[in-house]
């Protein structure tokens, strides 16, 4: 034992009491053979296991790596021979370790070169386990290859020379191992041209799946720097990050979650039911068994009061969908924590080798090369758990949006009322970007205590007892931060309302648009928003004051802390002495609690914002669904709708519907119509009784809803091209001549929801669509309203009629033409929600009911005439067909020429290059130069006496003891307390400075670009998709009012740290100086290049954003004509598709900040191993105190710089947005709204003529007139009808009067005035229109018929009264303040109509346009309308846009427009005496 001791110090005194160290023969040939060994066969069976279930195709492996893996064998079984014949020579008994190393390291070699091969057989391109071996075996290698070759000088062997092979050998393989092979065979992969390498296994290839990642990234930056990158640059998506992997996974956890409380509900059923039976109600159950409301407002809240069990939770869910990938990050997350505590060690012992002038100089090398190799460790695991974490992210919010998407299309329409559209967009823009955010910081809820309690421990140890002042000061702080992120929150929920009720009216703003334009609208609603906004200001100003205390808080924490540990240190006891070891290893670790302590809040509240919307998506989650058995689609004997009873809003129902048959629905406005195809479709709830239907169902909504695609896709909605059909089902639908005037012919883009197509070009599309998909049964709502009276009947005999195209199919037709019924097998009546009478058009007449008085009074139609026009039209057949064949081909090849010509919306552009300087100085201006500048000053105020505060420590800790004491420590002491308090005043100012000042910028922002979206012509609004405009309301608008200012804050902060540390470096050792300009140098060329990427990256992602939301809205919008088409998994693919490519351009950036954090890291860590470095070698001139400030500062360095990076490039891409909501300042605007002072006479117009001279429209610049030398003269008070087939230009000729395009030629004067002359208001707000779509805003009643309150509540019931809405909204509750839904969703559409023409009534202008506006009334309420204007307006101008030819016929005049041109204008009895194009039309309709 005592010899072995003996040889222990000696073996001590030759590695660490010397100058020259060196390890012992017994170590080297021992430890360092043995550990790679043990390495590679630790892995090994793990590894090939791994391999064997991830085969990735074949590579044929190289001769290079053969015979690498071949000669390293060789070289170790020369070895092993070598020993076998020294031992035949007899040289003196030699150890047995000469011949066990070699041969382990031998069979360790073959074993290497095997798995080499097998890699290569699974098609792995590069292998993290192969790298780390040849790492290690390279390291253990080099020290012994250093001993050999001082020992080498004294003696040589065979055994060098084969050690000096063997170690060129390792590096050669090394440095193979680095290199990525080439694609395998036989590979999916191989088709994907830009794709990133494979991950690898687990945690033992550490870093090398990151490694390769940033060897691929770097090309992609180069690209990026040399120029703008575009989407061909990015790699496509991993697979496993793919929504098709992520989301069902999700969506089977979630629904594995709801099934366990189904059925521990089950277990409480029984009890709750009873319970409810005593209630007063009779109690009703859905399908899936719970307790349903009569009144179905509001399934949550009913939920909550009738069910004790417990709730799904999306958290468990989400843990076990995520949970197993995540759980590595941990493993990192520990290892560095670990790291961080040894920059402090490392610290103390380069302190005490600076006292101790004995020590031998190689250990201050040593000790600075430690410090280089552990915070480049510590660089290397960061960033591998950043990327864990970001991945996780990105895999989460497109799990999220997924499933949120998923379940849109299945929420039953009493849930879906509950949800705005602003909401559900919301949850997947903003709450599944909460959630993305929060898994970063995840982590930090045990970690931060963690750190916390290491640096305690250490602190303990250099300070004692002392460190727990410190203690109590933190614990103060914790219940401060604890308050501040309560209120927080509470301010959270509160702006999240706001700003959902303000996207949400944003939405619908953007929607009806055009009415708020010929309304003259836009100020009162400009100004209902700005109120919204208000208050969402005044919630974030709260935050902001909040923000700044918790900003002073952090920031003095760690200050506090010091101050008060090394006050109570030198105060206890005379004799203890505060020297540099003790202050600057303290201060090193207080620099590292400052982290977790910060970070805590932080993280407090970011788990706090990510539980609000936790709760909000599975409350969205959990909304009931569609029964999905509530219609049976079994086949049913002869029968095809069997037996309707009872559903929400219908009251019991009895039908059988004969298949094949044509089913008429009639009945008033709002009698359940619609209702009745909606519980075809199962759309309703059903209560009671049976539905079924026989085969697919097609289904035509009374509003056309249209995708923003080719007009092509629309009519084949993802069926496959049948060309012919194709061509049959587009003449039925009377869309030829659409054809020809459309640009592209069917290759035509149309915008969102149909902007450029009229309310008839889009019903017939709508129909269209229908009858290309063959289907057995259609449902239509009432598809012949908005076309003219010829082309419905065209229709009704092409499509819908017995000899139409689907004369086979069974079909149920919600109608008002009466001149239709006589052609239906059957006809419902309904009346609220019952069917009063069924039978067949003659059953019904002879049975003298309601029905047929109904008829007696509005059926004009002579029976004879329509019998003629019946065979004109068959016989007229024949030809017609022929000149139809030949149009069709004409029409058709239009679309090769014109492609380009039929775009219509502009995707959102990325911007490229830098971000301008003038964009900075925008915002700058928004918050108000002076406030700027006062903010800069205090930041400087602020880091001026943090340095000075430091400075003054280390002249303290250089203090000479006298006596054991020293003398001036009161003095030092008070110093130092006086300039960490102006340190803490400085904070709190400049905190306050900045967030006021981003609100003040926000305001700004906002309002201008409301401005300028409200003051933009309509032409802007069809071109710009809506999702873009919400875009920049909703997320463009968030981060300039919550992200930039604290973005600025951190950057500041961050950029007078950074140069803090290096004045003091400098100080310290300015030898730093040489090093710190190149190493700059590379820092701003590394931060440029990145930039540069990153910028383009997080553009590119911007964009794609936009078109997830727009499509998602697009959804929203046809839930039911989807869902009826059964198109579900169509929408839904598209869905993942758009989100992909979102991702797709992410992943990269998340990549491309790890690639900047390494380099820059590294930067860092460079200048703290050269202020090290430089210290060690001037030790004789420094003191301890001076060198103990430098490297404390150096330690500090690298988390700096990255965050710089970090916060300059998030400045300059989150800066962006301030770029987006500037936009729309430069592009065109309308004419001026008024013109100061107005010229107009007062009362103008007074008499109502109009005179049109030579008038010409176009709708784009690059377009032909649609209208053109329009003369015509119309005198005040007549009575003026506008026909003519559609597309003739009818709606365009009123836009020219209300100026929504402005004239390319020619003049409009009303009563003497040129109205080209006049502001938009002075024009609109003085003439009235009823438009062809009803559009009504969500807000009260009162507020859609008089925004402005300008009325009285008499005048208001008065004009209700007129337009035959009283009974109505005096039978509501709420009467005049009744909510309407988001989009009148709760008014039927003819309500809607009435709605209109009340604010027609109460503006009574001297001019009112009609366009189409009795298309959706029955006949009845039809003729009360018109018996309403003829009344009411008796002394007005009316031109009327007429379908139903019967409502004009005793108009003044009628002006029939042909082509865009006048081609007759007369009274109705001249007109059809002349025989012309009138005649015609009247003959259609059965007038003649």
């Amino acid at each position: 034992n005592e010899r072995l001791h003996g040889s222990w110090h000696e073996d001590w005194n030759r590695t660490w009491y010397t100058a020259n160290p060196d390890l012992t023969q017994c170590f080297q040939n021992t430890v360092l053979v043995w550990l790679p060994c043990l390495y590679l066969w630790l892995c090994a069976p793990i590894y090939f296991i791994y391999l064997r279930s991830h085969s990735r195709g074949y590579i044929c492996m190289s001769h290079l790596n053969k015979t690498v893996g071949f000669l390293l064998w060789i070289i170790c079984w020369a070895d092993v021979f070598y020993s076998f014949w020294e031992r035949t020579q007899g040289s003196g008994a030699l150890a047995p370790v000469y011949l066990i190393s070699p041969t382990l390291l031998g069979i360790t070699m073959l074993l290497a070169t095997l798995l080499i091969q097998y890699e290569r057989m699974k098609g792995v391109q590069s292998s993290g386990v192969m790298l780390n071996f040849w790492l290690l075996a390279v390291l253990c290698a080099t020290v012994t290859f250093r001993s050999k070759i001082i020992q080498a000088l004294e003696q040589v062997s065979l055994r060098y020379t084969t050690f000096y092979i063997y170690y060129t050998l390792l590096l050669v393989a090394l440095f193979l191992s680095c290199l990525s092979d080439q694609m395998p065979l036989f590979s999916q992969s191989i088709k994907d041209t830009v794709r990133l390498p494979f991950t690898l296994f687990l945690a033992l290839p550490f870093f090398h799946h990151l490694l390769s990642c940033l060897s691929v990234c770097a090309s992609m930056m180069v690209t990026g720097y040399k120029r703008p990158l575009e989407e061909k640059d990015l790699w496509s998506l991993n697979p496993e990050d793919c929504s098709k992997k992520v989301v069902p996974h999700l969506v089977h956890r979630w629904n594995t979650e709801c099934q366990k409380v189904k059925r521990s509900g089950a277990k409480y059923g029984s009890e709750g039911l009873l319970h409810k039976n005593r209630s007063v109600q009779l109690p009703e159950y859905s399908v899936s068994g719970e307790p349903v409301h009569q009144e179905r407002h509001h399934p949550i809240d009913l939920l909550k009061n009738h069910q004790k069990t417990r709730e799904p939770s999306l958290f468990w869910a989400l843990c076990l969908t995520f949970g197993p990938y995540y759980l590595i990050s941990c493993l990192y997350k520990f290892i560095q924590d670990i790291l961080m505590f040894v920059g402090p060690e490392i610290l103390r012992l380069l302190i005490h080798f600076i006292n101790n002038s004995g020590a031998p100089s190689w250990q201050g090398y040593f000790y600075t090369a430690l410090l280089f190799i552990c915070t480049c460790l510590q660089t290397l695991i960061l960033q591998k758990y950043f990327h864990v974490c970001f991945v996780t992210g990105m895999r989460l919010r497109t799990a999220v949006i997924g499933a949120v998407y998923r379940k849109a299309l299945v929420i039953s329409s009493a849930a879906r009322r509950t949800s705005t559209v602003g909401e559900i967009v919301n949850l997947m823009s903003v709450d599944a970007q909460r959630f993305m955010d929060l898994i970063t910081y995840l982590n930090m809820i045990w970690s931060a205590p963690l750190q916390v309690v290491l640096a305690l421990y250490f602190l303990w140890q250099n300070l004692g007892p002392s460190v727990l002042a410190g203690v109590a000061v933190m614990i103060l702080m914790v219940p401060v931060n604890a308050v501040i992120a309560m209120k927080t929150k509470t301010y959270q929920v509160a702006q999240m309302k706001s700003k959902d009720n303000r996207i949400k009216l944003m939405n619908e703003v953007l929607n009806g648009i055009k009415v708020l334009k010929l309304y003259a609208w836009e100020l009162a609603f400009k100004d209902k928003v700005s109120a919204i906004r208000e208050s969402e200001l005044r919630v974030l100003k709260k935050t902001a004051y909040l923000g700044a205390v918790s900003t002073f808080t952090w920031v003095c924490a760690p200050f506090l802390v010091a101050l008060s540990t090394f006050a109570v240190y030198v105060l206890i006891d005379e004799n203890n002495v505060l020297d540099a070891q003790k202050a600057f290893v303290s201060l090193a670790l207080f620099n590292i609690l400052r982290f977790p302590l910060n970070m805590l809040p932080m993280v407090i509240s970011s788990i706090v914002q990510a539980s609000v919307s936790m709760k909000r998506l599975r409350v969205f989650l959990s909304h009931e669904e569609l029964q999905e058995d509530s219609v049976e689609r079994k086949a049913v004997s002869g029968c095809e709708s069997l037996c309707l009873l009872c559903f929400s809003s219908l009251v019991l129902l009895n039908v059988c519907i004969p298949e094949g048959s044509l089913v008429a629905v009639v009945g008033h406005v709002g009698s359940g119509k619609s209702s009745l195809l909606s519980a075809l479709l199962g759309e309703m709830e059903k209560l009671e009784g049976t539905v079924a239907v026989k085969g697919s169902v097609a289904y035509v909504p009374q509003q056309a809803w249209i995708q923003n695609a080719t007009l092509k896709d629309n009519i084949v909605f993802g069926q496959e091209r049948k060309e012919s059909w194709y061509l049959r089902v587009v003449e039925a639908c009377a869309l030829l001549p659409d054809l020809e005037v459309l640009p592209a012919g069917d290759s035509t883009e149309i915008g969102e929801k149909g902007v450029n197509l009229s309310g008839g070009q889009k019903q017939r599309v709508s129909l269209a669509r229908a009858v290309y998909c063959n289907c057995a049964v259609y449902l239509l709502d009432d598809p012949l309203s908005a076309v003219d009276a010829h082309v419905g009947k065209h229709i009704f005999d092409k499509v819908i009629g017995p000899q139409g195209l689907l004369k086979d199919r069974t079909r149920v037709l919600v109608t008002h033409g009466l001149s239709y019924l006589p052609q239906a097998d059957l006809i419902l009546v309904m009346v609220d929600g019952k069917i009063t009478e069924m039978g067949s058009y003659l059953e019904l007449m002879a049975r003298e009911g309601a029905f047929a008085e109904f008829l007696r009074t509005y059926a004009t139609a002579d029976q004879a005439d329509n019998n003629t026009s019946k065979t004109n039209t068959h016989t007229r057949c024949p030809l017609a067909h022929m000149a139809q064949r030949g149009k069709e081909g004409e029409v058709l090849g239009k679309k090769a020429k014109n492609a380009e010509v039929g775009k219509l919306t502009e995707a959102d552009k990325a911007n490229t290059g830098q971000v301008k300087l003038s964009v900075f100085w925008e915002y700058m201006k928004a918050i108000g130069l002076l406030l700027s500048f006062i903010s800069l000053l205090f930041f400087f105020t602020h880091h001026l006496a943090s340095l000075f505060s430091n400075y003054w420590l280390s002249l303290w800790t250089d203090d000479p003891v006298i006596n054991g004491t020293q003398p001036n420590r009161q003095m030092r002491l008070g110093v130092y307390g006086a300039l960490g308090l102006s340190q803490g005043i400085a904070v709190l100012c400049y905190s306050l400075s900045v967030s006021i000042g981003g609100i003040l910028a926000s305001r700004y922002l906002h309002q201008t670009m409301l401005y300028d979206v409200l003051r933009s012509p309509m032409s802007f609004f069809e071109r710009t998709p809506s999702g873009n405009l919400v875009n920049r309301f909703a997320k463009e608008t968030d981060t300039i009012d919550s992200v930039i200012p604290s973005i600025i804050k951190m950057f500041m902060g961050s950029m007078f740290n950074v140069l803090g540390a290096c004045v003091i470096i400098l100080i310290a050792t300015p030898l730093v100086a040489i090093i710190i300009p190149p190493l700059g140098l590379l820092y701003f060329f590394v931060q440029r290049f990145y930039v540069s990427s990153s910028r383009q990256l997080k553009r590119l992602e911007s964009v794609s954003r936009s078109p997830v939301y727009t499509h998602f809205n697009e959804t929203l919008l046809g839930t039911t004509v989807i869902r009826a088409f059964g198109e579900q998994h169509r929408f839904i693919s598209e869905s993942d598709r758009r989100v992909d490519h979102n991702q797709k351009a992410y992943y990269p950036s998340i990549v491309a900040n790890r690639w900047l954090a390494i380099r820059l890291e590294f930067v860092g860590n460079c200048i703290v191993t050269f202020a090290a470095l430089f210290a060690v070698m001037a030790r004789e001139s420094l003191s301890p105190g001076i060198m103990g400030l430098s490297i404390s500062y150096a330690l500090q360095l690298t988390a700096s710089l990255t965050w710089l990076v970090r916060m300059s490039s998030d400045i300059e891409t989150n800066i962006v947005a301030v770029e987006k909501v500037k936009e729309y300042s430069d592009t065109e605007k309308e004419a001026e709204w008024r013109h100061e002072p107005s010229s107009l006479p007062p009362g103008w117009p007074t008499g109502g003529d109009i005179e049109i001279r030579g008038l010409g429209l176009r709708y784009r610049a690059d377009q032909d007139l649609a209208i053109r030398n329009i003369t015509v003269s119309i005198q005040a008070g007549e009575k003026v009808g506008i026909v003519g087939r559609t597309g003739a230009g009818k709606s365009s000729l009123t836009l020219g009067l209300f100026r929504i395009i402005e004239a390319a030629e020619g003049q409009i004067f009303i009563d003497g005035v040129d109205i080209a002359k006049l502001g938009l208001h002075e024009l609109r707000s003085r003439i009235t229109i009823i438009p062809q779509d009803p559009v009504v805003f969500s807000g009260s009643l009162r507020m859609n018929l008089d925004p402005f309150d300008s009325y009285s509540d008499e005048e208001v019931w008065r004009a209700l009264e007129l337009a035959h809405l009283k009974s109505f909204v005096s039978g509501l509750p709420d009467k005049l303040n009744h909510e309407c839904c988001e989009g009148g969703e709760n008014l039927s559409l003819g309500q809607r109509q009435l709605l209109c023409l009340a604010r027609a009534l109460l503006r009574k202008t001297k001019i009112l346009v009609l366009d189409e506006a009795t298309a959706a009334v029955d006949l009845e309420t039809d003729n009360l309308i018109q018996s309403t204007i003829r009344t009411q307006f008796e002394d007005c101008t009316v031109l009327t846009i007429a379908h139903r030819l019967n409502t004009i016929m005793d108009y003044t005049r009628v002006l029939v427009l042909d082509k865009g041109e006048v081609a007759e204008f007369d009274s109705p009895s001249a007109l059809i005496a002349n025989r012309g194009i009138f005649y015609k039309m009247a003959k259609d309709s059965g007038l003649v």
